[in-house]
């Protein structure tokens, strides 16, 4: 599944730039007064003012033996968020590993390292070993209405989860991660999970408006 584009929101654009440009060194593709763009690999991330939003969770796949480089590398740009104490997360389940850390508005971000897509690199990492944006969180009340939804607009398979609380649509190329915000919090902070309002273009293509999916042409 891929994530070919991501339209986050944000009242700090010029905050947002410095972090994403100056910060972590991601190739600035549109830089307007309420608009900025980013190459991220294979995907866009783009930010487009609004005076009111609401804080998500966005992840990067990187090459699948990068873990231990991207670690060192953004320690000497960003705060890590650890997980017991740890900075790295194994994920077992998924053949993963993951680093966490905030942009400037606190989204929660992750590079992660996907061993099931073997692919490897043995560049120093920097932001130019960043594959693409591969997972988008999307809190809601209704996994199983929201599911129905994205499904609705093209099959996708369910590849963890189920409608209680947690589920993860898509595959290791491309997730949509949908929580339940009253029944859990995002990983690894423990943070509220908003409905954040977002759009996403690829193999889906539809705007996050207030919880509902709206398909886009």
């Amino acid at each position: 599944m891929k994530i070919s584009e991501v339209v986050l929101y944000s009242n700090n654009i010029q905050n947002q730039k410095q972090f994403y440009r100056d910060v972590l060194g991601f190739g600035l593709l549109l830089d307007a007064p309420d608009r900025i763009s980013f190459k991220m690999g294979n995907s866009l991330l783009t930010f487009t003012y609004k005076a009111h939003f609401k804080t998500s969770h966005l992840a990067f796949n990187i090459p699948s033996n990068q873990i231990h480089g991207a670690l060192e590398w953004l320690s000497k740009r960003v705060d890590i968020l650890s997980f017991e104490n740890k900075p790295i997360v194994d994920f077992k389940s998924w053949n993963a590993e993951s680093i966490y850390f905030y942009d400037a508005d606190l989204n929660i971000l992750e590079f992660i390292a996907r061993k099931n897509l073997n692919i490897t690199s043995h560049a120093d990492f920097s932001s130019d070993e960043v594959l693409s944006i591969s997972e988008m969180g999307m809190a809601t009340t209704n996994i199983e209405s929201l599911y129905k939804a994205i499904n609705g607009i093209r099959e996708i398979p369910l590849f963890d989860g189920d409608f209680s609380r947690f589920c993860a649509l898509g595959n290791d190329e491309g997730l949509f991660i949908l929580v339940d915000k009253n029944k859990k919090t995002w990983f690894p902070t423990g943070e509220e999970a908003y409905i954040s309002d977002f759009i996403v273009k690829g193999d889906y293509n539809f705007a996050y408006t207030n919880g509902k999916i709206k398909e886009l042409s």
